[in-house]
């Protein structure tokens, strides 16, 4: 570093908030991440795309100069880079040196729904063998590592823009001041299959189902009179404070060992009332305990 680099960041740190963060916006192509740094620019960042990760410092610090109390960058970076991309981690340890932190959000989707996407907008895969399954595969296997180390992971299989720009400003708005992982907690209906990501999954079931109670089979465990309903049983109450007792006493552990995200998923038969009830009460119930939390109820529709 030449002095009059060492000079402009020196600049850049101390003009720096201690909670300057630069967010990464990476993953699969197809996955979204166009239009979710298009909503971060909507939202007041100065965003660049397709970045090799050797130039995120000359970046960061150009992207910076006045913004010193209006810290808003994001950029986009993926295996359009080339070789260049494997370089990523090692940029962002170096920002990090100077106290600028980083945030991944990792975008993905099914297989299935990638090569629709493909398909409708005949666009190339960036790795361009030929067969983009097998294109498909092999960037999902170059991406593992940076997967593993991402804060965020968005699947975008069932989402459509406006799903996936209100995800994004989940994101964005998050409070400086809450827990340091995100909880995804989810709804499904077991008739439609599993969820593809999940790390705890509770099968509901067995639980009181108004689905057989023909005035309350056509609202969802959104609506308090589904929730009062699921919950009016003993064993439901004690599912209740049992399932909530072991949540906190497992999260702090996670954030300890330093998990940035955790997928929780509720599933029922049909995914519209039973597990909808318990994805909305543990939500707020995280939410007080002031963990960054966002909410998917992938069969409520259906």
């Amino acid at each position: 570093m030449t002095k009059e680099e060492k000079t402009d960041t020196q600049q850049i740190i101390t003009d720096a908030k201690a909670e300057k963060t630069v967010f990464v916006i990476t993953g699969l192509s197809g996955a979204g991440k166009s239009y979710a740094s298009s909503v971060m620019e909507d939202s007041g960042f100065y965003c660049v795309d397709n970045l090799p990760p050797d130039l995120i410092k000359q970046f960061v610090e150009l992207a910076s100069r006045g913004r010193s109390n209006d810290f808003r960058l994001s950029l986009v970076c993926d295996i359009r880079g080339g070789k260049r991309f494997n370089d990523l981690f090692l940029a962002l340890a170096g920002l990090k040196k100077h106290g600028i932190s980083h945030r991944i959000i990792f975008l993905e989707a099914s297989e299935k729904i990638l090569l629709r996407r493909f398909s409708e907008t005949r666009r190339r895969h960036p790795l361009d063998s030929g067969s983009i399954k097998d294109d498909i595969a092999k960037e999902r296997e170059l991406l593992a590592d940076v997967r593993v180390r991402a804060d965020v992971i968005i699947d975008t299989s069932t989402y459509g823009v406006s799903r996936l720009k209100e995800h994004m400003m989940e994101i964005i708005d998050s409070d400086s001041t809450e827990e340091p992982m995100n909880v995804i907690v989810s709804s499904f209906g077991f008739k439609y299959g599993l969820p593809e990501e999940s790390d705890l999954l509770f099968d509901v079931r067995f639980l009181p189902n108004p689905h057989y109670v023909p005035e309350l089979a056509p609202l969802t465990g959104q609506t308090k009179k589904i929730q009062n309903y699921v919950l009016n049983s003993d064993v439901s109450k004690d599912f209740h404070k049992r399932l909530f007792d072991f949540i906190d006493f497992l999260l702090p552990n996670y954030v300890t060992e330093g998990k940035s995200q955790l997928t929780i998923a509720f599933g029922c038969t049909g995914g519209r009332h039973r597990s909808v009830t318990f994805t909305e009460l543990l939500a707020a119930h995280l939410k007080s305990k002031r963990f960054r939390v966002m909410v998917e109820h992938r069969d409520l529709e259906r």
